[in-house]
């Protein structure tokens, strides 16, 4: 029952490491480079994330310079970055590429505390999805008799503890969150 136990907990890391990812693709008043994880550009035909083309450094906090490892690649990077979703504008100067990331309005912030905390909602169902998955297996192995029905219960509560902490750790991370989102 281990083994079932830690294939639960491997699936919910998952979804917590893919919420992370989420999180961080929110923009919020702060530079970050984190901001451009998902932006890809068209390097000669193939699609590449930007951080493969160019360095990206936060010299200030609310200013992010790309400095493009190959020239030529400055009008891709240009216009990845526009048809971002990230709703930025990039100013060119021929050698780097400087993006002033302006404060959030308080609509703005509000819209993205919402979006925040729909993203988190999705990754509690995906938990859940995980443990009833779990939890029918386990059923199957008792119906089966591979485990007894005492075995069974011991581990149904097991996964049950293992899945309320992880919709924890999705509550931490979301209050986290909506605290930056609101800073100002």
């Amino acid at each position: 029952m281990d083994a079932i136990k830690k294939e639960a907990q491997n699936r919910m890391d998952k979804s917590i490491r893919n919420l992370k990812e989420e999180f961080n693709a929110i923009r919020t008043g702060r530079a970050s480079a984190s901001l451009f994880d998902k932006v890809m550009v068209d390097y000669y035909g193939t699609p590449t994330p930007l951080n493969q083309v160019a360095s990206i450094s936060v010299p200030e906090a609310r200013l992010i310079a790309i400095q493009p490892w190959d020239k030529g690649s400055l009008g891709a990077i240009e216009k990845a970055i526009f048809a971002s979703e990230l709703g930025l504008t990039p100013a060119n100067d021929g050698k780097v590429i400087r993006i002033n990331i302006p404060p959030l309005t308080e609509d703005r912030r509000k819209e993205l505390v919402k979006i925040a905390k729909n993203t988190a909602e999705n990754n509690r169902i995906a938990i859940r999805n995980i443990r009833r998955d779990i939890n029918e297996s386990i059923k199957k192995s008792q119906k089966d008799g591979e485990i007894t029905e005492d075995a069974m219960k011991a581990s149904l509560d097991d996964i049950q503890n293992v899945t309320n902490d992880f919709i924890k750790k999705i509550d931490g991370l979301l209050s986290e969150k909506e605290k930056e989102i609101m800073e100002i």
